[in-house]
């Protein structure tokens, strides 16, 4: 694989990034074969792997320990996140200096490492200045802990006022933002993306396959298929084709699936692809629960698209558009607490 540099970090990484979200009680449940595919996807090259401490409580993060110990850790890219809650303690969450500082140590645990290549706030936390966070995370660079840090799901004007503060207050900046983006969710094209750009961060780009959609299982006419997800998946509603909302999914899915078939690849390849041709996208990460659909996904990386092939996409869904709002990952408190819409007298 062509390796990229994740960002200003100096890093240098793989076109595709191993994601392990399904390696768990949320999916692939067999700790022996998730190691497996893990080591396939290192052996295929590639180098860098995301976990978070949220999935399946830990869970996946000490598969991944498992799978980097005898020597392959020195070789991998090591990411992992902080943000959602990992008890009933209301302090066990959000991004606080007190709860990043013992959260990392859990990671740090459950990873085998002493260090991390880079580290994630998952989610953006209101109650926490940022000013709080960065310094925390700052902190941890100086002691060696962590290496880079990054966000995750932020919208781009509080990637903006984190990039303001980590220069006005002698803090070590955001490096990365993860968030969320495929043929069927382009929201990030308005802003997120060139924010990034200007800022020269990496951007590691989570659901590229728009959660299933983009598999090829979502086709006019032939009903809700039987995905994992759909089965178990966090809001499963969204995996019916029946829910409100997924009609243009499901037509645009099609099209889509069609103009691959047109073009000679699997619709995986060209949703991977579209992903990775952003000039702003250091790499999509890849979620594979078994050894098959990583098979699947490896290829991509090869798969380069035609101005022609990218100016039919955006036909089909035009730049900048999500088709469903519920992809979009984050919803910010002032459309979720009534109380911040509405003037007290």
């Amino acid at each position: 694989m062509e390796f990229r540099t994740l960002g200003r970090t100096g890093m240098q990484v793989s076109p595709l990034c191993l994601g392990t979200m399904m390696f768990g009680a949320w999916g692939n449940t067999d700790h022996d074969e998730s190691v497996r595919i893990i080591h396939a996807a290192l052996d295929a090259g590639i180098n860098i792997v995301d976990t978070a401490d949220m999935y399946s409580q830990g869970e996946s993060e000490e598969i991944v320990g498992k799978a980097l110990a005898n020597g392959r850790r020195d070789k991998v890219v090591l990411a992992t996140k902080v943000h959602n809650p990992m008890g009933e303690d209301v302090n066990m969450r959000g991004n606080s200096r007190r709860w990043i500082m013992r959260a990392v140590e859990d990671s740090l645990r459950r990873l085998r490492t002493d260090h991390l290549d880079l580290y994630q706030i998952h989610r953006p936390d209101p109650r926490t200045d940022i000013d709080e966070t960065l310094g925390a995370l700052t902190d941890l660079v100086r002691q060696g802990k962590i290496r880079s840090f990054g966000s995750s799901t932020f919208p781009a004007h509080e990637i903006v006022e984190a990039q303001w503060v980590a220069e006005r207050r002698g803090r070590e900046r955001l490096a990365t933002e993860q968030p969320p983006y495929s043929m069927l969710t382009r929201g990030i094209e308005a802003d997120v993306l060139p924010v990034a750009g200007k800022y020269g961060m990496g951007v590691l780009t989570w659901s590229p396959l728009a959660g299933g959609w983009l598999t090829g299982a979502y086709r006019k006419g032939a009903g809700t298929p039987d995905t994992h997800r759909a089965r178990y998946g966090y809001m499963p509603e969204k995996y019916d084709v029946t829910y409100p909302g997924n009609a243009a999914k499901l037509a645009a899915a099609d099209a889509l699936a069609q103009l691959a078939d047109d073009a000679g690849l699997s619709l995986v390849h060209l949703a991977l692809a579209f992903v990775a041709a952003h000039p702003a996208v250091t790499a999509p990460i890849i979620g594979p629960r078994t050894m098959a659909q990583l098979e699947s996904q490896l290829g991509a990386a090869d798969v380069v698209l035609s101005d022609e092939l990218l100016d039919r996409i955006d036909k089909i869904v035009p730049p900048g558009s999500t088709l469903a709002a519920d992809d979009a990952g984050y919803v910010p408190p002032a459309l979720t607490d009534a109380s911040l819409r509405r003037r007290r007298h």
